[in-house]
């Protein structure tokens, strides 16, 4: 069985993009367009997700929100969440690891540096 990730971002684009990566390193992928959104499919799941990549500017729930909320609930609590934003500026990162991010990349981004953070926290070889 594969490893499930979820995509959280507003952008179909970003969606699309990120999902197609994943899949065709063989994880299987679960979007969401919001926080909101978010926490309704996971908490919907027969299985959790194994890692979650989030952008932070969302409508409904930001990015901050989503992974506060995942951190206060035990079943969560532990899953790894890179944050996949805009936002490029030290305070951004800041907060976004204070609130629980695992990781921070930046938008531009390409696929390989995508994959080999996900490798760094589902401790698997990504073949990309």
């Amino acid at each position: 069985m594969s490893e499930k990730i979820m995509i959280v971002d507003d952008s179909p684009t970003v969606l699309k993009f990120v999902a197609f990566s994943l899949k065709k390193s063989g994880f299987t992928v679960v979007s969401a367009c919001d926080g909101m959104d978010a926490i309704e499919k996971i908490s919907n799941l027969e299985e959790s997700v194994d890692l979650i990549i989030t952008d932070l500017n969302m409508p409904n729930m930001d990015g901050y929100m989503f992974i506060s909320t995942l951190r206060e609930n035990e079943q969560y609590k532990d899953i790894p969440v890179i944050i996949l934003s805009s936002e490029g500026a030290d305070k951004d990162k800041e907060r976004g690891l204070e609130v629980g991010a695992s990781s921070y990349l930046v938008k531009p981004f390409n696929a390989e540096v995508l994959l080999g953070e996900v490798s760094k926290y589902l401790d698997i070889r990504v073949n990309s």
